[in-house]
């Protein structure tokens, strides 16, 4: 997991200052309201006291309305900064999480396509969007809830010891006892949690395969197995839950008990009082109880910042990680990068390829794929890659789109280094067509002009027309505005394929990648795409990835990977003539072409 290069500070917590000081005169206003609203909180008993002593002690009513005054004065006074701290604090929460956010989605859009090798999806979303949030809410609530309590704790023992410092000694001994047992009780329901989580976690697996793999879990008739696994899961959740509960429950009632203690020492010790200063004696009630809740919270809010340190780390150490594949700075000065380009500094790329030298292993790799290897592809020129599944054949192409980077020597893109310009200078001149196609949520329309944004109507029937994709839209009721639901799933694989090729055409690509766009389509759709490829590629450099050998026979070049490596090249008669490992491919897949059509 998130094994290349990191830039790590302490805790990573020195990173989060960024988006926390944008926000510091909202965290102050929130500091200021929250030490006025402990200070109204700590006067109401203050007051209550002087009732008691003055109004029921000593049976008058002088100065009466003027207590009132005061007392709703203080009421509307603590309503007040209670509400202007709270909204800083929900504000602040969304804030921090809508920049993390982003900050995390924009360092996606940079990283090196190994990083999305080596990390899981569910991982990934998770770094995004869980550990955002726990983040946001530390610096918001945890902040705001902090300063109220821990200023309630001192201010309370502080007046306890003003009035009366024996029972506030006796009081306050309760305090160390509630730490431990509140400690004791807290591991264990962390570890309780954490294995409902991960109990959680698996039972949404459990969900996600019986809903992603309904097809397979039916055509496998493992309907049983699946639900004797479920129900096993939630069985194990069950338990877990009631376990919880308990201890909660004992939790609860330990420190009901220990509120109640402090309760049984002011009514033990301080009886006396009640005969001189009931006042007095109310100011102590009310405050041994209102400090079990701080101290309750201080405990458990050391034990979230700890806790909150992994999802520090963990977010810290996405946005620390150094892309394999990145623009130097004087290239961004000049050219810009994938959100500020500058694209009045851009050459228009004609299409000329040249591998000079180049030697290559993967960045988690001990082997070189490639060893000095050199090759020129003059524009204009049809490139085929071929060899079984697993060869290697996109190492090439991986190289041509600067997806990874020569551990040695140079890839040339108009007789200039690619690395000299910026990487969205060459992607925008290459239109890639994948084996498995992916369509964006939304409609054929939109789909087609993330190629081109502002292609006209013309220009995407014509695009469409080019690969027979014409055909899928005009079956759809919505035409172009048909919408082809999550990834594309409304529409099949073969007319997910003539869509995304559609859209490639329409960006008008110097370069073509065509990566195996025939192995996972149908017959008939196949040869629509076939019989479009000699059209499309004319006038464009393109790089056509196959395993079908019959496709590629009026190749310039044919590039043979075998184990990662190239092993032969040359054009289709002559590596026939050869009669080397394209022969024994070709000619195998032949033989099981002409078996298949024999027995059908």
């Amino acid at each position: 997991m998130e094994n290349q290069k990191t830039s790590l500070p302490f805790f990573g917590i020195p990173r989060l200052f960024p988006y926390i000081r944008k926000y510091r005169r909202t965290l102050l206003i929130m500091l200021i309201c929250g030490l006025g609203g402990t200070g109204m909180d700590l006067a109401i008993p203050l007051l209550q006291r002087y009732a008691l002593n003055r109004y029921v002690a000593e049976r008058t009513l002088e100065g009466l309305p003027l207590y009132i005054v005061i007392y709703v004065a203080i009421l509307l006074f603590g309503a007040a900064v209670n509400y202007i701290s709270t909204r800083g604090a929900m504000s602040t929460e969304v804030r921090v999480n809508r920049d993390l956010r982003s900050s995390a989605f924009d360092h996606l859009q940079k990283l090196s396509f190994s990083y999305f090798n080596q990390n899981a999806v569910g991982y990934i979303h998770s770094r995004v969007m869980s550990d955002t949030s726990r983040i946001g809410s530390l610096v918001s609530w945890t902040m705001m809830d902090g300063v109220w309590h821990t200023s309630y704790l001192i201010g309370s023992v502080t007046v306890m010891l003003l009035i009366n410092a024996r029972l506030a000694l006796m009081v306050m001994l309760i305090l160390p006892l509630i730490v431990i047992l509140y400690s004791l009780f807290q591991g264990k329901l962390i570890l309780a949690n954490r294995q409902i989580r991960e109990l959680n976690s698996k039972i949404t697996g459990d969900f996600n395969e019986g809903i992603t793999g309904a097809k397979t879990i039916k055509t496998l008739v493992i309907e049983d197995r699946m639900g004797r696994d479920f129900l096993a899961d939630t069985a194990e959740m069950r338990k877990k839950g009631i376990h919880v509960a308990r201890l909660r429950g004992m939790f609860a009632m330990t420190m009901n008990l220990a509120s109640s203690l402090a309760l049984a020492i002011v009514l033990w010790k301080g009886g006396y009082i009640a005969e001189s200063e009931i006042g007095t004696f109310s100011l102590f009630m009310n405050y041994a109880q209102g400090m079990m809740e701080p101290v309750r919270w201080i405990v458990d809010a050391i034990s979230d910042v700890i806790t909150t340190q992994v999802n520090i780390e963990r977010l810290t150490r996405l946005l620390g990680t150094v892309p394999d594949v990145k623009d130097s700075d004087e290239v961004i000065r000049i050219y810009g990068d994938s959100f500020d380009p500058k694209k009045e500094n851009w050459e228009p790329i004609r299409g000329d390829i040249e591998f000079r030298d180049v030697s290559f292993r993967y960045p988690d790799g001990d082997e070189y794929v490639l060893e000095h290897f050199s090759l020129r592809i003059p524009f204009g020129s049809n490139i085929a890659i071929v060899g079984e599944t697993g060869a290697g054949k996109s190492t090439l192409v991986n190289l041509v789109c600067r997806f990874f980077e020569p551990t040695e020597g140079q890839v040339l893109i108009d007789g200039k280094d690619a690395r000299e310009r910026s990487q969205l200078w060459l992607h925008s001149a290459i239109g890639y067509v994948l084996q498995t196609p992916h369509l964006f949520s939304g409609t054929i329309r939109e789909n087609l002009l993330y190629g081109n944004p502002n292609a006209s109507e013309d220009q995407i029937w014509k695009a469409l027309k080019l690969v027979s994709a014409d055909e899928v839209v005009k079956r759809m009721e919505k035409g172009l505005d048909a919408d082809v639901g999550e990834g594309g799933d409304l529409l099949s694989t073969g007319e997910k394929q003539l869509i995304s090729f559609a859209r490639a055409i329409l960006a008008d690509p110097r370069i073509l990648v065509l990566d195996e766009a025939t192995a996972s389509v149908d017959t008939l759709t196949e040869q629509k795409i076939q019989s479009a490829i000699e059209t499309v590629i004319a006038g464009r450099t393109s790089l056509v990835i196959a395993h079908r050998l019959s496709t590629v026979k009026n190749a310039d070049l044919i590039l043979v990977v075998n184990d990662g490596k190239i092993v032969e090249q040359g054009t289709h008669k002559e590596l026939l003539k050869a009669k080397g490992y394209y022969y024994r491919l070709y000619t195998r897949q032949y033989e099981e072409e002409a078996t298949s059509s024999v027995l059908m």
